[in-house]
């Protein structure tokens, strides 16, 4: 696909999945092919150093781009949030867009990627606004990109995060229906521009409502296969550090025994490819 940028010379070429000498490329880079996803702690490093209540860890997109993309080929992220998916382009050699509505939100993802190291010279782009009406065939053609190979989408779990005032948030959809209507049209916008082939990767959890478990990820896969995409895995990542939970272990084990319920510990990570 075509770049923004050109390729430096070959002693700084990013790292790239070769099948013929496969195996010093899945140990270098602790490549994960089973569905559990054991991560026992969060990558700090770098901008990375501070943690946003919702965001989720660097490993998710950095699994995703290594296995799927070659370098300086294009990643969106139509809910790129604080630019985790963006560091790690940088880090990994590969250009990369994100879409967020929330402007506190976008100026930390900016901060971020401008923080960080840039040893592959690519293009990643913060943008501000709706992922919803963006026209991406225009932004993709005006930055010299024909299409993307990948897209990380890690939308909010609905209503269980205020990220903002924007009642096009998707954390403040009143209804299931409606978060549920208003994903399916950014995927419907954001689809438009995936690679014949390319992946598409949803991270999701699940959420409890009035004591009852909703399970958001089954009903966000759906949407997402409504757009006829053929689903190719499904990862489940454990939760061993959140922010809500943090030296409160105990209160909550206690809110699980007397509700009946239990603590989400895990997350999905979906992959699906546009066929």
């Amino acid at each position: 696909m075509s770049s923004a940028k050109e390729t430096p010379n070959k002693q700084q070429l990013p790292p790239s999945l070769d099948l013929k000498n496969w195996l010093p490329f899945v140990k270098k880079w602790s490549i994960i092919t089973e569905t559990l996803w054991l991560i026992p702690k969060r990558d700090n490093s770098g901008s990375m150093k501070e943690l946003h209540h919702g965001e989720f860890i660097p490993q998710i997109p950095r699994q995703a781009i290594l296995r799927f993309t070659k370098p300086y080929e294009l990643v969106i992220d139509p809910f790129v949030g604080y630019g985790t998916t963006l560091v790690e382009c940088q880090r990994l050699g590969r250009n990369g867009i994100g879409v967020e509505l929330e402007r506190h939100i976008a100026e930390v993802a900016n901060r971020r990627i401008k923080e960080e190291q840039n040893p592959y010279n690519v293009k990643v782009e913060v943008i501000e606004g709706d992922s919803s009406d963006f026209d991406f065939n225009e932004i993709l053609h005006e930055r010299n990109f024909a299409e993307a190979s990948l897209i990380i989408a890690h939308p909010p779990y609905h209503d269980i995060i205020k990220y903002g005032q924007d009642p096009r948030n998707l954390a403040n959809a009143r209804t299931l229906e409606d978060f549920l209507q208003a994903y399916g049209k950014v995927l419907d916008n954001v689809l438009r521009v995936l690679a014949r082939s390319g992946y598409y990767v949803l991270v999701i959890g699940d959420k409890y409502t009035k004591g009852e478990w909703i399970p958001l990820g089954f009903h966000t896969m759906n949407e997402t296969l409504k757009r006829g995409l053929k689903l190719k895995a499904i990862c489940v990542k454990n939760f061993e550090e959140t922010m809500a939970k943090r030296r409160q272990i105990n209160l909550w084990k206690y809110r699980t025994l007397k509700l009946g319920t239990y603590f989400f510990k895990h997350e999905y990570v979906m992959f699906f490819r546009k066929e």
